[in-house]
């Protein structure tokens, strides 16, 4: 991990903690960054995914040694995570001190047998792993594009999600979904995506982890949406964001938590108070 990147996850860590504290008033570490141990402080390593690709177990350690104690993955291929098996991925985590309470793996259309109308084994041996790995929420980081050309279609497909979710809860899980921008900048009639998504998924069985950076590029604002639907937000990705130099792909990128324009700190205490948030996970 080179330092310049090491600096801002320390750094992150360490801004997280000062604003989860001054949010509940408690002590705090570094690596549960909130007094009141039903909340959790992690990092999603697709922050550092250069690094895990690299040189996985030295990037954990290093990650366990700033004090983390819990991780996000976001790379499972072949029922594998960063090349190891979920009991071999679980001994390393296991190992350094570090828990894995959430991963990312897309839910995609090879997911999802029309004709049979079920999931497909690939997705069925996806919530098997993610069990044994011992996570509570399975989050999909994307929605095909196919499956939003039309608000039927989205509806449609939100009910595939409930199914997830109802697959998730018999392996005492929770299935999730984490928003980009365009599920704000994308409209059904006078909704958004985001709105179709939200008033078609179930509460009991589907989360929502509210990435409160991404949204400013689809324009979305985090105080908003958790206004408007308290209580569905169980996970967040902690982020601020600043405007992005001229000619960059998209108009905010990512900044050391506090620097930029989302008030970190008032998100994370509506999130405590209305938003349902327990999981508070570090991305840049």
């Amino acid at each position: 991990m080179n330092y310049n990147r090491r600096d801002f996850i320390k750094q992150s860590a360490l801004a997280t903690a000062a604003l989860s504290l001054s949010a509940c008033g408690g002590p705090s570490s570094t690596a549960n960054a909130v007094g009141d141990s039903s909340f959790l402080t992690g990092i999603q390593l697709y922050s550092i995914r250069d690094d895990m690709n690299a040189n996985p177990l030295a990037t954990l350690q290093a990650l366990a040694e700033m004090g983390y104690k819990h991780v996000e993955h976001a790379n499972y291929v072949d029922r594998k995570f960063y090349g190891w098996s979920a009991s071999e991925f679980k001994q390393v985590l296991t190992d350094l001190g570090l828990s894995m309470p959430s991963g990312h793996t897309v839910l995609g259309k090879e997911h999802w047998d029309e004709d049979k109308q079920d999931f497909t084994d690939a997705w069925k041996f996806t919530i098997e792993d993610a069990a044994a790995m011992g996570q509570k929420f399975v989050i999909s980081p994307w929605l095909d594009e196919t499956w939003r050309s039309s608000e039927d279609l989205v509806k449609k497909y939100m009910d595939v999600f409930n199914k997830s979710g109802e697959l998730c809860k018999k392996n005492g899980m929770m299935y999730g979904y984490h928003n980009h921008g365009f599920e704000f900048s994308e409209k059904m009639g006078e909704q958004t995506l985001y709105d179709v998504i939200l008033k078609n998924t179930d509460p009991a069985v589907v989360i929502h982890q509210l990435d409160i950076g991404n949204m400013l590029n689809g324009g979305g604002t985090a105080l908003d949406v958790i206004t408007r639907y308290p209580g569905r937000f169980q996970s967040m990705h902690v982020k601020d964001e600043v405007l992005a130099p001229e000619g960059a792909h998209e108009k905010y990128e990512s900044a050391v938590l506090g620097t930029g324009i989302v008030g970190v700190k008032d998100v994370i205490d509506a999130g405590k108070k209305t938003g349902g948030t327990i999981h508070f996970i570090i991305e840049q």
